[in-house]
């Protein structure tokens, strides 16, 4: 016997069901189909920013005139100093090194060592790599020009250019440094992984026991199974199905980042993917129940929208709003009520888990109120089911399937 047979054997009549629905979903083509794009279009996305990522573009830094044998070190030098890479092209004349700059093939051009031409002004708030670059440039050039008219010779120059800097005795010792801004891109990919999955999977619970009731094959499930143990059976089965295609969709885009040096999951650690697949699988059941009851109240292709869209409302105002709060620098008020609340806490607390501000009896605490939320859904789902599956012909209304009779 296979350990599948055994915890089937184990689980009772839920556990057939449940090995029921995972053989039906993993041998569908749509399935197989579906994962295999995901897969690709994950891999995509982490591979292709990486391949048409440029490198930075060297400054191209002319020289015209006379100029002392060391520019070369100096212009070198200037630029590491200004965190650049640099090329210096030698020019003919001034003429051709201001054709240059107009045409944009050089950022800057030094005259004779002692002045610097630029096709710009640049401006005392510009940061971009030419102005930074300008600025070093100036400064360094400007020593050198007032060494040389201190009657140093070039040894002695550049053995003052190398002196070591004076000690720096402090009263206080330095403040501690500055948390660094965590990486966020782990938290929107989970985000989006948990919404993706949800929606995928939830839709097929519902439309699952909607066919099962219009094709009748319900009723004979219904002969072998109770209601109760037919309902768990299906949304255990479709759950695992979610929970393996999320882990192996996990693994696929750490391998991959990891592969080629992508930094979209750079800081990903493993209590972001336990928080990712935690609440994917918290997320599920709360929400299985529900679409699975919906499910049972309809009978045709034509009423699982009208279904489903008012159900996933609380789903996309989640998702939004989380996937706001990530952007941001700080999570908001809203996020941090949503977090606790179960329609919403599976976008809301892994945010929360990637900002770093919910604490262990936060996410905890989260986690209780989602699971008491969970067993009345199932409660309350198992009610409707039982009352509404059999009912066939038009749509089953909610009160009518809640009614005591």
């Amino acid at each position: 016997m296979s350990r599948l047979d055994a915890l089937v054997a184990r689980a009772g009549d839920v556990g057939l069901v449940a090995e029921r629905e995972v053989r039906q979903r993993i041998r569908g083509r749509v399935f197989r189909v579906g994962t295999l794009l995901i897969l690709l279009g994950v891999a995509a996305a982490i591979v292709i920013p990486v391949a048409t990522k440029t490198a930075a573009t060297a400054e191209q830094v002319g020289t015209v005139g006379a100029a002392p044998s060391s520019l070369d070190a100096t212009v070198r030098a200037a630029a590491a100093g200004a965190g650049s890479a640099v090329v210096v092209v030698p020019q003919p004349d001034l003429a051709a090194g201001e054709a240059g700059l107009a045409a944009g093939r050089l950022d800057v051009v030094i005259v004779d060592g002692r002045q610097l031409v630029v096709d710009r002004a640049v401006g005392t708030a510009d940061t971009s790599a030419t102005a930074t670059l300008v600025r070093s440039l100036s400064r360094v050039l400007g020593v050198e020009q007032a060494l040389d008219a201190a009657g140093l010779s070039e040894p002695e120059a550049s053995q003052a250019l190398r002196a070591p800097p004076v000690p720096v005795r402090a009263l206080r010792p330095a403040a501690a440094p500055k948390a660094k801004a965590k990486s966020l891109g782990p938290s929107i990919v989970g985000l989006v992984l948990i919404f993706v999955m949800l929606t995928q999977y939830l839709t097929w619970t519902l439309i699952g026991v909607m066919e099962e009731k219009s094709s009748r094959v319900v009723e004979v499930l219904l002969a072998a199974v109770g209601s109760g143990k037919l309902l768990a059976g299906k949304v255990l089965g479709i759950g695992l199905v979610a929970f393996a295609q999320a882990a192996v969709i996990l693994a696929v885009a750490l391998s991959v980042a990891a592969a080629v040096g992508s930094d979209l999951l750079k800081g990903s650690g493993p209590l972001e993917v336990v928080s990712t697949l935690v609440w994917l699988v918290l997320g599920y059941a709360f929400y299985s129940w529900i679409y699975a009851a919906a499910g049972s109240m309809a009978e045709r292709q034509d009423q699982v929208q009208s279904l489903a869209f008012p159900l996933s409302l609380p789903m996309i105002f989640g998702y939004v709003v989380a996937l706001s709060s990530a952007g941001s620098s700080a999570p908001s008020g809203l996020v941090k009520v949503l977090a606790y609340l179960p329609p919403t806490a599976p976008f809301s607390m892994p945010v929360l888990v990637g900002m770093g501000p919910a604490a262990w009896w936060q996410f905890a605490l989260s986690v209780l109120v989602s699971l008491a939320a969970t067993v009345a859904a199932a409660r309350l789902a198992t009610r409707v089911y039982r009352r509404a599956i059999l009912r066939t012909g038009r749509r089953v209304p909610l009160r009518e399937a809640l009614s005591a009779r």
